[in-house]
């Protein structure tokens, strides 16, 4: 289904029943990357897995898809499905949202279960990289880019074992245009940085990390669990930093525990 949101068209799936739980997925895929995980949990929940603005199915909008737009996209479908609180579950760029949802809706969040993210800004040095690909990828359209990115972003025990997984994972990232991948790798450069909101985070939460994940290290994500208060943090063996994809059975089995507390 799609959900119109300011100037952008938002793509969305829900399934099961039960308590809400909205999926949000890593940069530069789409809601299937949650997909093998939400499916497990919906025999139990309502999984509602949403494409961002500029990915999968959802339209960029006009300008940089920036994290308050992504915030107020996610409130809007909060909304038209009816829901006042939801448990949040954000990969990566999925993260990043959250931090700007917190900061601004927090009454919308039961609980949340933050995903090979960090709270960080990029650097100087990683925000003009960002937009240097932005720049490259409208040119030359989005495959190089991806092509470059799957290394870093899938486990090496996925490259190695899964090549197949790997095959799955780019065809997930070839589904976005390159106007949509240029917006919001802009939008993601111009991201605040969000270590200071760490310490007001007072509900349930739960942080994942891949243990081969290398834009978002293990040591990295510990420090992000230390810093909210009562937080509960997993690692994920043999998995990057789209471990739910990689390593669904384990994720879910994760999640599910965390839930059941």
């Amino acid at each position: 289904m799609h959900l119109r949101s300011g100037d952008a068209e938002i793509y969305y799936e829900v399934h099961g029943s039960g308590p809400d739980i909205l999926f949000l997925h890593p940069f530069p895929a789409h809601h299937g990357v949650w997909w093998p995980v939400a499916e497990m949990l919906s025999t139990r929940y309502r999984v509602i897995l949403a494409d961002v603005r500029g990915l999968g199915d959802s339209s960029p909008g006009v300008g940089d898809a920036t994290m308050e737009k992504h915030a107020g996209d996610m409130v809007r479908l909060l909304d038209e499905l009816k829901i006042a609180k939801v448990i949040y579950a954000g990969n990566s760029i999925g993260g990043y949202i959250f931090f700007e949802l917190w900061r601004r809706y927090r009454e919308r969040v039961a609980q949340v279960i933050l995903v090979d993210t960090k709270a960080a800004a990029d650097s100087d040095d990683a925000r003009k990289t960002r937009l240097a690909a932005a720049e490259d990828v409208v040119e030359r359209g989005t495959e190089p880019f991806i092509d470059a990115q799957l290394p870093n972003l899938i486990g090496e025990s996925t490259h190695r074992n899964r090549p197949d997984k790997v095959a799955e994972a780019k065809k997930m990232m070839m589904k976005a245009s390159a106007a949509g991948v240029a917006a919001v790798l802009r939008g993601m450069a111009a991201r605040p940085d969000s270590n200071a909101t760490l310490a007001t985070i007072d509900v349930p939460a739960l942080v994942i990390c891949g243990e081969e994940d290398g834009p978002t290290p293990p040591l990295e994500m510990e420090g992000m669990h230390r810093a909210i208060r009562g937080s509960v943090f997993r690692r994920i063996a043999k998995a990057g930093h789209y471990s739910p994809f990689e390593q669904p059975e384990e994720v879910h089995r994760v999640i599910r525990d965390f839930l059941g507390r």
